[in-house]
């Protein structure tokens, strides 16, 4: 019998035969720094550019339109990258799954720091017209296709490295580097802001994208030195690797697929308001000054990073639904406590309010599913399950959130009311999304069912 294809065999079952393989110790940490440095230049690049778009954009590369209106052209170039996202899945996760998790994310680490590089030597719409508004898409669009494998692919290589009983904190290291990618923009835009404004607009905001080459070469050399996740490793000796893991998902692992995608979509707006629309809502709406925003980014960032990893540790501790549920639970009370103290123009309040947001929303949340997602999977098309999910959700919740909340505010003369309302619909649909997924702690990872399929064994 094939124990590998009952998801009622013993998840804690030892041996590479019937249980998850065992890692190598410094595999693990060469694997939780490969993850974490990994993120936090795709953070890096997403959260510049965001807050670029939020600050200077509309400016210099959408400046024949009223200022609303240049906000919402900028928002909705940063969109292109989502939309990216998911053909960048589908690209990469074919190979993730043939060729190793370790090849994919070498690749995605040079495509999305080129082309954030790319960004920061654009020409802009004085020196060029349409063309810069068309090159700086472009640069987006690959951004995102790189992106599109980076964090499922950590995700899926950490979950797979880690021991039983500690996944949940070392996958969530993936968000923590997300965070510390969050602060490294935070500071590269803190520290652009401290030039005049004429050498901002010129050449200083240049060199906030040009310096993420240096988080490249670092991911770059670490990455280089990754060993394949154990369990990747059992399924090519065993010849089990698919030919066409996408076919393979809509064949067999379409319901899991569908939890994950609706479990993504209102976190994930809810995640890129907070870290996008809401910069570009205290500049113009609640008129702070600019300068305190990525202040704020940063402060909110350093505490969402270490409350992913306390979250990943206590979905270890008590399993990865009850943790997820609450959090999604908070998050549908929080919008419009969030925007009251927004609006009183308050630093404090403000700064705490963005902090809870950090915690819950940015961070915490989406900590928990880098353990939680991968293990919903079979074997064979963890990698493409956990990439497709995620990325094709991203198109819907991130990905078009921020010009969702631009475009109500516009159109409803300035009110909150309307995105308060959209955060929590977003939230109302991760809980009923949640609420059908199976616990999966401790799963053995070498099953080919599904974590699903335990419910229809179970009837």
């Amino acid at each position: 019998m094939d124990t590998t294809l009952d998801p009622t065999v013993n998840p804690k079952t030892p041996g590479r035969a019937g249980g998850t393989p065992q890692a190598d110790p410094a595999a693990v940490r060469r694997a939780a720094w490969a993850g974490l440095i990994g993120t936090t230049l795709e953070q890096y690049d997403f959260v510049i550019y965001g807050t670029a778009s939020a600050l200077i954009f509309n400016t210099l590369f959408f400046p024949n339109i009223s200022p609303a209106a240049g906000i919402l052209a900028s928002f909705s170039a940063y969109a292109v990258g989502f939309l990216a996202r998911p053909l960048g899945g589908l690209f990469f996760s074919r190979y993730g799954e043939r060729l190793g998790r370790k090849w994919v994310l070498v690749a995605t680490l040079m495509l999305m720091g080129g082309a954030t590089l790319g960004i920061g030597l654009l020409p802009t719409y004085s020196q060029v017209g349409l063309l810069a508004p068309a090159l700086l898409v472009a640069c987006r669009f690959f951004q995102g296709f790189g992106a599109g494998a980076e964090q499922s692919g950590g995700a899926t290589l950490l979950t797979e490295t880690a021991q039983i009983g500690r996944r949940g904190r070392l996958a969530a290291l993936v968000m923590t580097g997300a965070a510390l990618g969050t602060a490294l923009g935070a500071v590269a835009w803190i520290a652009a802001q401290l030039l005049p404004e004429e050498q901002l607009m010129s050449w200083g905001w240049r060199l906030v994208f040009i310096s993420s080459l240096l988080v490249t070469v670092a991911a770059f050399v670490i990455r280089r030195k990754l060993n394949e996740s154990p369990v990747f490793q059992e399924l090519k000796e065993q010849h089990h690797v698919p030919k066409t893991p996408v076919k393979e998902i809509f064949a067999n692992g379409k319901k899991p697929l569908f939890i994950v995608m609706f479990m993504t979509i209102g976190i994930s707006a809810q995640s890129y308001t907070y870290q996008v629309f809401m910069a570009s809502y205290l500049k113009n709406d609640v008129h702070v000054d600019p300068t305190f925003i990525p202040k704020v980014l940063l402060v909110g960032a350093i505490c969402g990073g270490i409350a992913a990893y306390g979250f990943g540790r206590l979905s270890d501790r008590v399993g990865r639904k009850p943790v997820y549920i609450s959090i999604v639970i908070a998050l549908i009370i929080l919008p419009v406590p969030t925007f009251l103290a927004l609006n009183t123009g308050s630093h404090l309040l403000i700064t705490m309010a963005m902090i809870v947001g950090f915690i819950l929303a940015c961070q915490g949340a989406v900590g928990v599913t880098m353990s939680y997602f991968p293990e919903i999977f079979g074997s064979r098309y963890r990698y493409a399950g956990v990439t497709l999910g995620r990325e094709f959700a991203s198109i819907f919740g991130g990905g078009v959130a921020p010009l969702i909340c631009a475009a109500l505010v516009t159109a409803f003369s300035g009110s909150w009311i309307p995105v308060a309302v959209y955060m929590i619909v977003m939230a109302v649909t991760v809980l009923i999304a949640s609420t059908m997924a199976p616990e999966t702690r401790d799963r053995d990872l070498t099953l080919a069912a599904n974590a699903t399929d335990r419910e229809v064994t179970a009837a």
